[in-house]
Parts: C-alpha cells; structure tokens; sequence
C-alpha cells in the first residue's frame, strides 16, 4: 500500500517481544498504515451493571457537552492480566478506592481503560449523557471537571508506555467521543498535568500525547493538518504518592467528589 498524505491512518507497532498473555507493549518506530477496514467504529463499553458497580452516594450531575478530552494514567500497578474478568475487577477496585479513601460519591472519571484493551463505563450515568451528547461532572481534573471528560487508563506510565491494547482502545474511544462532540483530536485531547501539577499520565505516556492526536484524527479521516512531534523534556512533576494518586483532583470549590 502507498503512504497517503500527511495525515495517513497510523496505528502501533509492538517494541519486540511479547508479555505475558499475548498483550505487547507500545512501540515508536515503523508505524503501521492499516486499510480502510481499520476505520473508526464506536469501542465496545463495558456498562456499570456489567462491572456489579456500587449504588454512587448520588446521581451525577448530566451537564454541558466536554470541549477537552482528558488522558489519565491510574496510578496502578502495570498489570499483566489482559482478561475481561480482570479489567471488570479494576473498576470496582477503582471504585472502592474513589468512594472509601478519596470520600468520593461514586468512581471519578467517566470512562475506564485496562491494559487489556478493555473500556468501562466509570462514573454513573456517564454513558446516558455521552448518548445525549451531554457529559457528567466527575472528580478527575481538578478545579476544570465542568468542562473535561476524563479517561483512566490502567498502569503508570512515567517511564512505561501502554500496551498495544490499551493504545488501541484509546484511540477508538478519543475518536468516538470527537465524534460525538465535534471536537478537534489536536486541540481537544490532553493530559491531566496540562491543568494541574501533577505528573498524570506519566512522562513517558505524555511524551506520546503529539502521536495519540493524530492517529485519533487518522480514524476519524479528518483533513487535518499533522501535528509534529517534538522532543520530550522531563518536567520531574509529582508522582503517586500511593496506589491510585494521579494528581488533584477536585478543587476546593468544586461541588464534584
């Protein structure tokens, strides 16, 4: 196949070798050009009840559509368990860790992503209101949770990157939500430190937020300029502080927990 212009659909290649359970992880170097059958679909999401999720303290809050797409590590382990069963234990161990520790109504980001490619529903009511092409006020980017939809992704990504899987799934869901909102990939899809000081989604995750945008906006077959990639400068943010810590996340006047 010939390259297509500069905003050819890229997808991942693998670094060499596999881990455990037939997942890879994210690579740099020779990126595939998939066919038109590789086109953007709405990803497969896993609902509350699918997971057994908890009763929330509350209903959320259906608010304005999102005009920022908010990419998050979770800040837990790297774990090689890709299966279905594992990423549907991760919400609800998400969850307990938002309502029980944090004091949180219910799990703070909308949608949820396992390093096996899988995506849950987070926050109640998170799928009726994208159906609406509406949002709900979460707890996830701080003191900017009215106007930001955020994505958790399963792992820490400071000197990690992603597996395929979950790369994958990443950048199905970011086209489906730019879809639904009209948003731009490239100006629309950020990280959690771009508004808080905090190293989410990791320096080494972050460093391929440039790749991330175009390859959403390669799904969506937007004539959009590509955006280049610089080099990455270490920023020596604040990393976790314990198992879930990404950085803040509801401000002070914030009616969200």
């Amino acid at each position: 196949m010939s390259d297509s212009p500069s905003l050819a659909r890229r997808a991942f290649l693998a670094r060499a070798g596999a881990v455990a359970g037939g997942a890879v992880l994210l690579g740099t170097a020779d990126l595939a050009r998939p066919g038109p059958a590789d086109a953007y679909t709405k990803p497969r999401v896993y609902t509350r009840a699918e997971w057994n999720a908890r009763p929330p303290v509350s209903p959320a809050q259906i608010i304005a559509a999102p005009d920022h797409l908010v990419v998050h590590h979770m800040a837990f382990p790297n774990s090689t368990d890709y299966s279905l069963t594992h990423a549907l234990q991760l919400s609800r161990d998400c969850q307990d860790l938002h309502m029980d520790d944090n004091g949180w109504d219910d799990t703070g980001q909308q949608l949820t992503i396992s390093r096996g490619g899988h995506v849950m529903e987070g926050r109640n009511r998170s799928l009726e209101a994208i159906g609406q092409g509406a949002n709900v006020l979460g707890a996830q980017t701080a003191n900017n949770n009215g106007h930001t939809l955020g994505i958790e992704n399963e792992g820490t990504y400071i000197t990690e990157l992603p597996t395929v899987a979950l790369w994958s799934a990443l950048v199905q869901t970011l086209a489906w939500l730019s879809d639904v909102y009209d948003l731009d990939p490239h100006a629309a899809i950020v990280g959690h430190r771009d508004y808080v000081a905090t190293q989410c989604p990791g320096d080494a995750f972050y460093a391929e937020l440039p790749r991330l945008r175009n390859e959403v906006a390669d799904a969506l077959g937007a004539s959009l300029a590509a955006e280049r990639t610089v080099p990455f400068a270490r920023t020596d943010l604040p990393g976790p502080r314990r198992r879930g810590d990404h950085g803040p996340a509801v401000g002070p006047n914030e009616h969200s927990r």
